[in-house]
């Protein structure tokens, strides 16, 4: 439990990525495994459930507390009481236990009398919950007003989908494996599949219940990457043939290049401007993981500054999956909930806009462009997509897919633009 609470502070009251703050713990000596997964669970549920915990604690302290430690450490115990409430009194004696741990363990007594009143007042804490939009639904208020905005009809079902644990979609290396085969050796290790789907792709699977990725058959070997459904469905839209030069710009951390590659006999170049996540694109891109006909060049640059030798001969197909909110992999990604702000989507839109008017000249007349995000906003889709085609009459819209985060995949936009021979 203080694990989590280390890593809620860290993300709350610190500004960092959860995926950077769980990098740090994956990387730590923790007694068990099981220990780092538990903290691990535990620290995505807190967030999942932030603004609840916000409303418990306005009930629970007669003044609020100061403590960034203490307040974490409350979150993420109330947090294990609405898990496990028949094992409450476990739940009480580990928050305390964690508790000795700070200022000197003048904080023990205080954090046991607010667990048991959180447990005598369940009732009184879970109205106050259901009177709070933002606690209700666990999404800040500007998060709700943009979902009942651009989906009228279906924004409950989204904000429902952003709070469920994620899916686990596996993308099986048809060069490397045939799919029947890597199945039955799923099987053979007691690891179940969801009924596979067409429309979903050949090489997708789904899982029934996630594992750890290293306990997966080949996976060291690359047989099969961890990759969500929703996010295989790049690979599938652009629909690259062998012989073509593609950009992915925006490429790391390399799945979606990686299933291009795996697609057909490509020459691709990958672009990051990060240099840290561009040191891990190269190595998702290592040509010794691929067949020989396939030639990959991956470049630290912006993708938007395009009069570099990189750019200097036109392409087949451009993938731009370009930065934006994360509204589509909530369950994925809880932190972007209470990170972002309705003005960075603003930000977000003009680097989209300036990506997409910069990478255009690169195409080829006749070639394809598909622009994704993992968003479910408009500004950031259908809108920019809209004035993007208003402003380029050489562009043609062939395709616009929206899909909304459930039980089998994130939610993702994807338009897939022809450019028109003059």
């Amino acid at each position: 439990m203080l694990t989590a609470a280390a890593c809620v502070t860290e993300v709350v009251a610190y500004g960092r990525s959860l995926t950077v703050v769980l990098a740090k713990l994956r990387q730590q000596s923790l007694p068990e495994n099981a220990v780092r997964s538990q903290a691990i669970d535990l620290t995505y549920a807190t967030l999942r459930r932030y603004s609840r915990g916000d409303v418990e604690l306005s009930v629970l302290l007669d003044r609020p507390t100061a403590e960034d430690e203490l307040r974490s450490l409350l979150r993420v115990a109330l947090c294990w009481l609405e898990m496990h409430p028949e094992r409450a009194h476990v739940g009480v004696d580990q928050a305390v236990e964690a508790a000795a741990t700070l200022s000197a363990g003048r904080y023990r007594g205080f954090v046991n009398a607010i667990l048991r009143r959180a447990l005598r007042e369940r009732g009184v804490l879970d109205q106050a919950i259901a009177n709070d939009p933002e606690a209700d639904w666990q999404y800040p208020r500007w998060w709700l007003e943009r979902l009942q905005t651009d989906w009228p009809d279906n924004w409950q079902e989204i904000a429902a989908g952003g709070n469920r644990k994620p899916p686990m979609g596996l993308r099986v290396n048809r060069q490397a494996t045939r799919v029947d085969d890597y199945v039955q050796q799923l099987s053979d290790a007691g690891i179940d599949i969801q009924p596979r789907l067409a429309a979903e792709g050949p090489d997708a699977l789904l899982l029934v219940q996630p594992v750890p990725a290293e306990a997966l058959t080949g996976f060291a070997q690359g047989l099969v990457a961890v990759q969500d459904i929703g996010a295989q469905q790049a690979a599938r839209l652009l629909d690259v043939q062998p012989g073509m030069r593609v950009l992915d710009a925006c490429a790391a951390p390399g799945g979606k290049a990686a299933h291009l590659l795996e697609t057909a006999a490509i020459d691709l170049t990958a672009v990051e401007s990060d240099a840290d996540r561009c040191a891990g694109l190269a190595r998702a891109l290592d040509a010794s993981r691929f067949p020989a006909d396939r030639k990959v060049h991956v470049v630290c640059a912006d993708a938007a500054e395009t009069a570099t030798p990189w750019a200097k001969h036109p392409f087949d197909a451009v993938l731009l999956d370009a930065p934006c909110s994360g509204s589509g992999v909530a369950g994925r990604h809880p932190d972007a909930k209470w990170l972002r702000r309705n003005d960075d989507l603003y930000a977000l839109a003009r680097t989209q806009k300036r990506l997409l008017k910069a990478l255009w000249p690169l195409l080829k007349p006749g070639g394809r462009l598909l622009y994704g995000t993992c968003s479910v906003f408009a500004l950031e889709n259908q809108t920019q997509i809209a004035n993007f085609l208003s402003q380029h009459p050489d562009a043609r819209l062939e395709s616009q897919t929206s899909l909304l985060p459930d039980a089998r995949h994130d939610g993702f936009f994807y338009a897939l633009l022809t450019k028109v021979p003059a």
